[in-house]
């Protein structure tokens, strides 16, 4: 009789530790899975409006989440996890972007400058110098004081300028002050909208911009 309580007892702790190591198996299987596309899809959201709120989305950002949300619908969590942390990315970098371009014009003494390289005129010109860029030109207090409105110097100066992301030291380009409400918003609307930008290349939605 002892025998065989002591066989039972035995028998009882095999099958706990049995439901025990079970258990532990779905919990480290869980673990493993990683996070679902969901989540990937949030933090993507999260990431994006973040962007959103610096006025610095790019355009292509928000199409990536879309697409993610329509692999998850369609069951591809994959799929829709790897265009999620895409999505993720683009945001984050486009943040990133914005603070690295303003704190190197402040190093450089060019936001909120009262001696601007500017030249008289009608419609107002500048000099380029080196180093400069229309985003920068822009944000120069005699200019336009913002650097958001570049693409206004852009389209006033498509003569000598065919890529938005090349301009060479000694072109003087013209500055309109003279540009309507409704031409500085498109202008403010393009730069914020802009997307990725390769040198070289002009954007299709800078031909957009253009009316090319």
């Amino acid at each position: 009789m002892i025998i065989i309580n002591k066989l039972r007892t035995i028998g009882l702790v095999m099958v706990l530790a049995g439901i025990i190591a079970g258990c532990a198996g779905t919990t480290e299987q869980a673990t493993m899975a990683g996070p679902s596309a969901a989540d990937a899809i949030s933090a993507a959201k999260a990431a994006n409006a973040k962007a959103k709120a610096e006025n610095y989305e790019w355009r292509d950002t928000g199409k990536l989440i879309k697409k993610a949300e329509k692999a998850m619908k369609a069951g591809d969590n994959a799929k829709a996890i790897k265009l999620a942390n895409q999505a993720k990315l683009q945001a984050e970098n486009a943040v990133k972007q914005k603070y690295e371009e303003l704190e190197r014009l402040k190093k450089a003494g060019i936001i909120g400058d009262s001696t601007p390289t500017a030249m008289s005129g009608s419609a107002g010109q500048y000099q380029v110098n080196k180093g400069d860029n229309l985003w920068n030109i822009s944000g120069n207090s005699s200019v336009y004081g913002n650097p958001y409105q570049w693409p206004l110097i852009y389209k006033k100066n498509q003569d000598k300028i065919k890529d938005a992301d090349l301009i060479y030291p000694g072109q003087v380009l013209n500055i309109d002050h003279s540009a309507s409400a409704a031409d500085i918003d498109a202008a403010v609307h393009h730069a914020k909208t802009r997307g990725s930008w390769s040198l070289g290349k002009v954007e299709a939605s800078d031909k957009a911009y253009l009316g090319m």
